[in-house]
């Protein structure tokens, strides 16, 4: 059994690093729990991070981590939570390697694994020339020859979205053409070329797509498809705990939270793209340290008596 800690952090991406930098500077006793697999590792670049614009997201985390061992109240621990239950006055965090440990708070920052569309080839081109978000993407994308995967209400969008990095876009319907005639005139209106075969596989090769092809043997050259990629939780801890888990803008089952980042258990908080409903790096970075500062309030309240929720 480990010693009692004030805040279990669970997660070591942007959110849980950010938490534990504020938990360490208000010299709270913490302890970062990580398995060191965040979802955006798999792109090359962080796009419009101010700070780390075009760096790779490990280096990112290299650097939080080293930020870290400035502060001796706080631990990074390289491990998987098993599992987790309430106990009096805290937590127990059961850890793979057998081990457990007791915190009075506990901070979910475990993310979300990212979930495209099953199509073969796609995970040889993912994150780098497939991507979710032309936000983070675009600029490497700029100029190039893009298609949008997408049908239903999100086809016009999500075409429409790129037409602000390149002027050469195709819509793959993908076989499922639902698009209205005013639709249709709207995005011929802006460039974008409809095209309702279906999708049978994407061609390239190191990360770089050359082409699509369809059912009828048919390819086009793209340099990059944006897609859609629900959400989903990367960790089950969540609902061991209690937290409630719901259909979200982004997601089948984000961790709902308050405006203090609270769930609906005492003593359990959350940041980053685990309840988020817009997910990106600079966005988990910010929620990490409002989380924290909240987290250190409910502390203070149990020591000092400070008004508790903040006000």
């Amino acid at each position: 059994m480990r010693d009692e800690w004030e805040c279990a952090v669970i997660g070591g991406g942007a959110a849980g690093l950010s938490a534990a930098l504020v938990l360490g500077r208000a010299r709270r006793r913490t302890i970062v729990l990580d398995d060191d697999d965040q979802s955006n590792r798999a792109a090359p670049v962080i796009g419009g991070l101010l700070g780390f614009d075009r760096r790779p997201p490990a280096e990112l985390y290299a650097i939080g981590r080293e930020e870290l061992t400035a502060y001796p109240s706080v631990e990074y621990r390289g491990a998987h939570v098993a599992g987790g239950r309430p106990v009096d006055n805290g937590f127990v965090l059961d850890l793979d390697d057998g081990d457990t440990v007791v915190a009075k708070r506990v901070l979910l920052t475990t993310g979300m694994s990212y979930c495209p569309p099953t199509l073969p080839g796609l995970a040889d081109f993912w994150g780098m020339s497939v991507f979710q978000c032309p936000f983070c993407h675009g600029w490497e994308m700029r100029d190039k020859q893009l298609a949008a995967l997408a049908h239903g209400a999100e086809a016009v969008h999500t075409a429409l979205m790129l037409r602000g990095w390149t002027e050469d876009v195709v819509l793959l319907t993908d076989g499922r053409s639902e698009l209205a005639p005013d639709e249709r005139r709207l995005l011929q209106s802006a460039g974008v070329v409809v095209e309702d075969r279906r999708v049978v596989e994407l061609l390239g090769e190191d990360g770089a797509l050359a082409a699509v092809r369809f059912a009828d043997g048919h390819q086009i050259e793209r340099d990059g498809i944006l897609v859609g990629a629900p959400l989903f939780p990367r960790s089950a801890l969540a609902e061991q705990l209690g937290g409630d888990l719901a259909p979200g803008p982004v997601g089948e089952a984000m961790l709902g939270v308050d405006h203090l980042h609270r769930t609906r258990v005492g003593g359990v908080f959350a940041a980053g793209d685990v309840c988020t409903k817009s997910p990106h790096v600079a966005g988990a970075i910010a929620s990490g340290s409002e989380a924290a500062m909240i987290v250190v309030q409910s502390l203070l309240a149990d020591e000092f008596g400070l008004p508790y929720p903040p006000t």
